[in-house]
């Protein structure tokens, strides 16, 4: 293969600045993604506004004199300065709510995904003692001066109140004040001072990560451009990411929730994003002391980055969603995977053969070529002729071409469309592997030469849209081949379907009970939930739900490259998956992904339910009359 695969010359995507606004009032003012678990939401709510508040009050109060403009702020007066002083009040008070709130969960509810450092209780600790410093100083300024507006101060009222109660004096109080200020600025300058070095640097590094963080569609992956010259390829050593993943790795606030739905931390795989992301955020500030020695970051870093560890990662995207400060350690799976793979060749043996089929047969199957259109054969398949203009475009991919389970979703997606009477067309012999696999598996140059030679057939013909059924096509063609200047509208064949059904009638044929798995590169990262889910209600089946569904669905374990690398019997993540689906008491198991169904067949195999459950394609239960 010659690689001439060059990103096309476009133009640097610019970020409107409605986006930063709208990220900036709903996840970092508005706490929107830390909301979605309400226990740790509502905590981390009355931490954040309470302390942004009494910051805003400091400022003001230190605006009041002279100090750093020539004037002083004319403001607040008035009654204005008596509702400025409550709420300060009571955001000192949501402050201390919230650290209370989360000294009981470490203390006493410690949730299995939430781990305790020394950091932690410094930052709970200081926190706290600010707000009581400041009630401190506000209950002996009350009792030193018997302000008139004491009572807008009502929290420092009551503490002025009690010593009062407890015999303090006016002489005593004024006595105690100036001190006391000076303790309280010793704390408020220790607290800004140890940003830097302690779990509160987040306070800086995550809103400035969500300003700044990547952004494209979820499912596009960074492009190494001009790739036949660079010397890049991947990371390799800390230095290496990009500095958008570095300032990721300081935003991490290690609260879990990747690791809580990461399909390889759930299935007892040897394998965090988390602990991903905090060792390479160690590995940087180590390196920020003492210089890296030349070598790989396998060569730099603790075992846990040995030649398998980043391929237990499925790419499904789960933790990415999950995280609060938008981390994305998918990102940082893909660069150690292309250092390993194109830099140090130290990567397990089945993804060496994986990739060396891709790179001599076309295919992950390593099945020769010719093979690719035996499986339409009989049938009156249209193909495509750029002389003639089509609506469909139909890109089976290669899970239809080689496996004998999937070929006869193939030969099914093929009457029904004929069926319909929908006009479309195939490459037959002409279609080639979308190059997913290679790119996810860290093979950046074969995807390259793969996408080149798709784009190139592509713009040969005449039509209005590619559709197809693989998820991992939909994706690739959808959010990445546009990098290379393949800008197509690309539909998963569940939303043709459920286009063209209105003006057909579909035969109800079952009454089964069927559970729907949402395949993460169709759900997750294309937002294609709805659908799937019509299509198989209107099948005249019953349709419930799994436990984890929709944007929360837990992965099939094929994506990543998953699906041909050897996994450990006690931690697969199919299993963990059908597990949730047998507790819905479902009949049958329905998916829309060619990856699912075989990871699912594998899987009934194994636990040998496959006579009791049945494991369908979409376009399997679906029965439709000729138009």
């Amino acid at each position: 293969m010659t690689a001439n695969a060059q990103p096309a010359p476009k133009p640097v995507r610019q970020t409107p600045i409605r986006t930063y606004l709208r990220d900036y009032i709903v996840d970092i003012l508005g706490q929107v993604r830390i909301l979605k678990k309400v226990y740790p939401g509502i905590m981390h709510f009355l931490i954040f506004w309470g302390m942004t508040l009494l910051v805003i009050g400091h400022v003001v109060l230190l605006m009041q004199m002279a100090l750093f403009l020539p004037f002083a702020l004319p403001f607040p007066r008035g009654n204005t300065y008596l509702l400025f002083e409550t709420i300060s009040d009571f955001a000192g008070l949501a402050l201390l709510f919230g650290v209370g709130m989360a000294l009981v969960r470490r203390l006493a509810l410690k949730p299995s995904y939430l781990e305790s450092r020394w950091d932690d209780f410094y930052a709970l600790l200081m926190l706290a003692l600010i707000p009581l410093l400041g009630y401190l100083n506000g209950a002996l300024r009350i009792i030193g001066t018997e302000p008139e507006w004491a009572a807008a101060s009502p929290i420092e009222n009551l503490v002025a109140q009690g010593f009062l109660f407890l015999g303090m004096t006016v002489e005593t109080a004024n006595r105690l004040h100036f001190p006391m200020v000076l303790v309280h600025l010793t704390f408020g300058l220790l607290f800004i001072a140890s940003i830097p070095y302690t779990k509160l640097r987040h306070l800086v590094a995550t809103p400035l990560n969500i300003l700044l963080r990547k952004r494209g569609p979820d499912g596009e992956i960074e492009t190494i451009a001009d790739i036949e010259n660079t010397d890049l390829l991947g990371a390799g050593a800390i230095q290496e990411f990009e500095p958008h993943q570095l300032l990721s790795f300081d935003a991490c606030l290690r609260c879990g929730r990747c690791e809580e739905a990461c399909p390889a931390t759930l299935a007892g795989m040897p394998y965090s994003p988390r602990l991903l992301i905090q060792t390479l955020r160690d590995h940087m500030q180590t390196s920020m002391v003492t210089p890296l020695k030349a070598g790989s970051l396998n060569g730099n870093t603790p075992d846990i980055f040995g030649e398998d560890y980043n391929w237990a990662c499925t790419t499904c995207g789960a933790c990415i969603v999950k995280c609060p400060a938008f981390v994305n350690p998918v990102d940082q799976v893909l660069q150690l995977r292309r250092y390993q793979v194109l830099t140090s060749g130290k990567m397990p043996k089945t993804v060496g053969e994986t990739l060396r089929n891709m790179e001599r047969q076309g295919n992950p199957w390593g099945l020769p070529p010719q093979e690719r259109g035996k499986w339409y054969d009989g049938l009156d398949l249209p193909l495509a002729d750029p002389d003639r203009k089509t609506d469909v475009l139909l890109f089976f991919g290669c899970a239809m071409a080689f496996d004998e389970r999937n070929k006869k979703i193939a030969r099914r997606t093929v009457e029904m469309l004929d069926h319909l009477g929908i006009e479309y067309a195939a490459l037959g012999m002409d279609e080639s592997c979308c190059g997913e696999t290679a790119r996810r598996m860290g093979h950046e140059y074969v995807f390259q030469v793969m996408a080149e030679q798709n784009i190139e057939i592509f713009n040969e013909l005449q039509f209005d849209r590619i559709v197809t059924p693989c998820p991992h096509c939909l994706n690739t063609f959808k959010n990445e081949y546009p990098a290379f200047g393949g800008e197509y509208l690309v539909q998963h064949i569940s939303e043709l379907l459920e286009e063209k059904l209105p003006n057909s009638r579909q035969a109800t044929t079952s009454s089964e009970k069927v559970t729907y798995h949402d395949p993460c590169y169709l759900g997750r990262y294309n937002q294609v939930f709805d659908p799937p889910r019509n299509l198989a209600a209107g099948s005249g089946s019953t349709l419930v739900e799994m436990s984890a569904s929709r944007q929360n669905s837990l992965c099939c374990g094929g994506g990543g490259g998953q699906m041909w690398l050897e996994t450990d019997a006690e931690t697969r993540i199919n299993h963990l998956r059908l597990d949730q689906a047998v507790a819905t008491g479902a009949d049958t198991i329905i998916t829309s992904c060619p990856y699912c169904l075989t990871m699912f067949e594998d899987a009934l195999g194994a636990k040998g339910l496959q006579d009791t459950l049945k494991i369908r394609d979409l376009t399997e239960v679906l029965e439709i009359e000729k138009v």
